[in-house]
This record gives C-alpha cells, sequence and structure tokens, in this order.
C-alpha cells in the first residue's frame, strides 16, 4: 500500500481562501485531501491503553489488565512479526524488545542455522539486494496491471478475449480504471497544493519578519492581528492551514512531496525498482532473496507500529506498548507504494517457520494478481497456529463491496480461521467514535481498534503521533500476544475467539459513517462483524476461564 498516516478532509474553502488572500497562484481550487494530524484537539496520553470503565476513553485496557488480574501470573515469552516498512532496531524503546535468531552468527556470511536465510539476526529484508542496497518506493499495482497488460488488451472488447484471458481481462480492466482516475486525481492534487505550498511559504516568511522570528508555525502565525493588509492576509492564510491540521510549513511540504512521489512512482507506467532486488520476479516459489537489513531506508511506519506492541513498559522513554513478555521480528516486504504479493507470502512464511505466533500485517491493496501464492501462506500460518492481525485500510470503503488484499476469504469459498480484520477508533467519543478514514464491513472487518492520534517510536530515538488502521492492527495484535504470553495453552483460533467475544458493545450507538459527512448516522454495530471494541482486560477475564488441555 502507499503508506499513509491519515485522511483529513480539507474543504474547499481553504483553498478558495488562500487564492483570495492574493498568495495563490490562479485557479488553484478544489476539495481534496490533507494528509496530516488533527491537532486541533489533543487525545488523552497512551490513550489506546486505557480503561472505558476507570478512564472513560474507548482504549484497550492495558493498564487495568495488568494492574488487576495479571499482576501475579506468570507470562512466557511472544514472538511477534512486523511485515512492514522496516523497524529501527537501534530504538532504545525497542532494541531490548527484538527476536534474535539464535543460529545465527552475526556478520559471518553463512546461513549457519541452514533456512535459506543469510545471517537474519532480527529478521529479514525481502525488498532488498543482496549486494546491500534496498528499495524505497515502488509502483502501485494498479500500475503494475494497467502497464502489465495494455499491449495485449487495449481497444479490445470482451467478445474479443479468449476464455483463458477473461479473468486477466477483467482485472486489467479494474485497474485501467483506477489508474486512470488516480493519475488525473493526484494530478489535480499536485497543482493545488503546489500552489498552496508557494503561498504558505509567503505568509510564513512576511509573518516571520513581522514578529521578528525565524520561524513561526500556522497556530502562532494565526494569532497575529495588524492593520497592514497583507500582514492580516497572511495570518488568514495561516489560521486556515492551522484549523485544518496543518501545525506547520514542514508539514505541508511533506504532503506536497508525498503527492509528487505517487505521481513519480507509485503511478507511473516506466518505474520498476524490481531490479534492486535481483529475483526471478515471475517464480512466485523464490525463496531466499533479499538481503538481513531490517531497518531499510524509511522505517517510519514499521517502527511506529512495533511501538504500539512492544515499546518497552515502565522504561519512564516515551510510552508503553501492550505487550510487556514480547519480542519483536522485523520483517521488510512494505515499501512506499504497494507490497507485492510474493513478498508478502514469503514474510508469512518466514514468520512462522521462525517462530512468529502473531504476525502483525498493516498494509493493503485494492487488488492483487498473484492471491493464490498468499493464500497458501495463510493456510501454512493457520496449519501451524499463528494468529494473523491485518489492517482494514484507510479508504473509508465498505470492503464487503470494495476489495482489499490481502484477506481472510480462500479459494473454494473457505475463510481462513487465523485471521483479524481489524478498523479503527478514534478517541473522540459519540458520533465522532469511528475514524472518519477507516473501511469498515458488517462481513469483512472484525472489530475497532484505537487508531487515531496513537503516539508511539519512530526513527532516530523519537516518538510521534500517527492514524490509520496501520496503529488500530498492533493495538490488536498487542492484545493477542498478551494472552499467548499469559496463557500459552491457547490456539490462534481460541485468541480469535476470545478477542472476538469480548469485544466492549454501545447499543444503540449512531456514529458517523467513514467518509461520509453528510449521511445518515448509523448503528455501531453495522460497521463490523462484532459490533464492538478490542478490549484486553475483559479478554484477560475471558481467558482465565480456559482451563489447560488434559494431557492424553
Amino acid at each position: 500500500m502507499t503508506i499513509r498516516l491519515s485522511h483529513v478532509c480539507l474543504a474547499g474553502s481553504l483553498a478558495v481562501g488562500v487564492a483570495a488572500s492574493g498568495f495563490a497562484q490562479a485557479g488553484h481550487q478544489a476539495r481534496h485531501f490533507l494528509m496530516v494530524e488533527d491537532t486541533t484537539k489533543k487525545a488523552p496520553k497512551n490513550w489506546f491503553n486505557l480503561d472505558p470503565q476507570k478512564d472513560q476513553v474507548y482504549g484497550i485496557g492495558t493498564e487495568r489488565a495488568y494492574q488487576e488480574l495479571l499482576k501475579n501470573r506468570p507470562s512466557q515469552t511472544v514472538v511477534v512479526a512486523i511485515i512492514d516498512s522496516g523497524v529501527d532496531i537501534a530504538h532504545d524503546d525497542l532494541k531490548n524488545k527484538l527476536w534474535t535468531n539464535k543460529g545465527e552468527i552475526p556478520g559471518n556470511g553463512v546461513d549457519d542455522d541452514k533456512n535459506g536465510y543469510v545471517d537474519d539476526i532480527h529478521g529479514w529484508n525481502f525488498i532488498g539486494g543482496k549486494d546491500g542496497r534496498n528499495v524505497s518506493h515502488d509502483s502501485q499495482e494498479i500500475t503494475r496491471i494497467y502497464t502489465k497488460y495494455k499491449a495485449k488488451f487495449e481497444g479490445k472488447a470482451e467478445s474479443d478475449i479468449a476464455p483463458a484471458d477473461k479473468a486477466n481481462f477483467a482485472m486489467w480492466q479494474t485497474a485501467k480504471k483506477k489508474f486512470e482516475e488516480k493519475v488525473g486525481e493526484y494530478s489535480r492534487y499536485n497543482s493545488i497544493y503546489t500552489g498552496l505550498y508557494e503561498s504558505a511559504v509567503k505568509a510564513t516568511r512576511l509573518l516571520a519578519a513581522y514578529l521578528d522570528k525565524e520561524t513561526v508555525s500556522f497556530a502562532e502565525a494565526a494569532e497575529v492581528t495588524s492593520e497592514d493588509p497583507r500582514v492580516a492576509r497572511a495570518a488568514e492564510i495561516a489560521k486556515l492551514l492551522s484549523e485544518n491540521g496543518v501545525p506547520d510549513l514542514e508539514s505541508l511540504k511533506k504532503q506536497v512531496d508525498d503527492i509528487g512521489n505517487t505521481l513519480k512512482y507509485g503511478l507511473n507506467p516506466d518505474f520498476d525498482p524490481r531490479s534492486i532486488v535481483g529475483d526471478d520476479y515471475a517464480n512466485v516459489n523464490e525463496r531466499g532473496y533479499g538481503n538481513n537489513d531490517v531497518t531499510g531506508p524509511d522505517s517510519f511506519h514499521g517502527t511506529h507500529v512495533a511501538g504500539i506492541v512492544a515499546a518497552e513498559r515502565g522504561n519512564g522513554l516515551g510510552m508503553d506498548g501492550v505487550a510487556t513478555n514480547v519480542q519483536i521480528m522485523a520483517i521488510r516486504a512494505v515499501p512506499d507504494g504497494d507490497e507485492r504479493d510474493k513478498d508478502v507470502a514469503n514474510a508469512i512464511r518466514y514468520a512462522v517457520d521462525n517462530g512468529a505466533k502473531v504476525i502483525n500485517m498493516s498494509f493493503g491493496k485494492a487488488l492483487s494478481p498473484e492471491k493464490a501464492v498468499v493464500d497458501e501462506a495463510v493456510r501454512y500460518a493457520e496449519q501451524k497456529g499463528v494468529l494473523l492481525v491485518h489492517a482494514a485500510g484507510n479508504d473509508a470503503q465498505n470492503n464487503d463491496v470494495e476489495g482489499n488484499f490481502p484477506n481472510r476469504n480462500l479459494a473454494g469459498g473457505k475463510m481462513a480461521t487465523n485471521w483479524l480484520e481489524i478498523g479503527a477508533l478514534s478517541w473522540k467519543p459519540g458520533e465522532e467514535m469511528v475514524a472518519d478514514f477507516s473501511n469498515y464491513g458488517k462481513k469483512s472487518v472484525d472489530l475497532l481498534s484505537p487508531g487515531v492520534d496513537i503516539y508511539s517510536t519512530t526513527p532516530g530515538q523519537k516518538y510521534d503521533n500517527a492514524r490509520g488502521t496501520s496503529m488500530a492492527a498492533p493495538v490488536t495484535a498487542g492484545a493477542a500476544a498478551v494472552l499467548l504470553s499469559y496463557f500459552p495453552h491457547l490456539t490462534a483460533t481460541q485468541v480469535r475467539e476470545i478477542i472476538m467475544k469480548t469485544t466492549v458493545k454501545l447499543p444503540n450507538q449512531k456514529v458517523r459513517p467513514p467518509g461520509e459527512n453528510e449521511a445518515p448516522e448509523v448503528d455501531l454495530s453495522s460497521l463490523t462483524v462484532t459490533g464492538g471494541i478490542v478490549n484486553v482486560y475483559e479478554a484477560v477475564k475471558e481467558a482465565q476461564k480456559i482451563k489447560l488441555p488434559r494431557k492424553k
């Protein structure tokens, strides 16, 4: 998936207001999305670990579970695999929580444990080459499918297609439609944001000089009052940006760069970085390619996810992860762009073969051309008793209707019994409690989990807030790790059933459907399978009722 922290709707009045100020380029007006944090209100500190009853916020009850139910109970170490963009393994809050391959001698260039991966000390990187280079950006799956079949199918009707090619033709048509729509959409965004950024630069420069400062935040600049009409117009720009969740010029520049990169890499038919990996890409059953750099060139997303699960508890640094007796296995398979099915399948198999009991997958895409190979890996994890936790996606779509991959739907109509699909919950009460970007589905999304304004580890010994179902999934993965750690006799299927059974229900709670600001409110229970919110405190209480199996 193209890694996105959030989608916050930015009203057309912002672009129009900036244009009216005299700073914007002509013609820049549209309704669009701004992918930044909502800074207008502050979430309670550590809110995802708080408890609905004790703290009056819909966290998952982590602290309460440790204090009241698990205080004197022994635990076992559980390995959680993080299939993601990479993990900063040097972070002070994570470096003591890393899975280490004891069968491998570090740095000797030999596959000591004969698992097919050389010097895989803390995990593996499936999007790197043996020469040490790494894939950073990659194309989106719709671009790859569109490019692959364009010469074969362009200009043809379905009646022209041979029976053996009909499935690929249908997939290509879907990809073509989505590709062309996105190219148009992001081209417009690029024009709007470029003009908006140029206007903001001029406004910020003027306001900084007026205040006799080197730099100013938009919130600070918004407070400026002046009879000078240019200063007043600049302050109005800052106010509009601040009110729409943009904290400063640096954040706005990041959005400009992200949109530009989507056009340059994600939606560029001529861009293909796979030669860096050096594998036989057509061979979906190939193993052993990649390298052991599990951090990679941009590990923000994976490091943030890892911290939610496993940041060291009680050490006084930054924040506390959900699970205490846990180790993180870092598996790099998600670039800035869409992950590839072959890499996802191999990442799942690697995690299973090397002892992971929970696998977190905070990624997804609209099409999956090699779904069969991923399904085989899912079945393999199911047979080995490994739980898969997957983010439902950030497109405010109904996954019962729209495609989102990977998923638990296997060939032959079967469904994986070791799969949890997670939507995102906000800390805000009432109608705003479901994240406005979250995908949902009464048949396809199991439950909601905290995924807005989540404070966690980031590269370079830092911490930051992020939002997305990407954050909601590891909260639930952490809850699953707690259960497996303190109740090691439980199976992956039992853990899934317990988490589903013990979600907190809110009867008659009306919420705003994600992405539908003008639509009537709906019952919270209508958006997911369980209609509830994950809660580790309630899950632990339920797990206490399940006795150890009798020895034969």
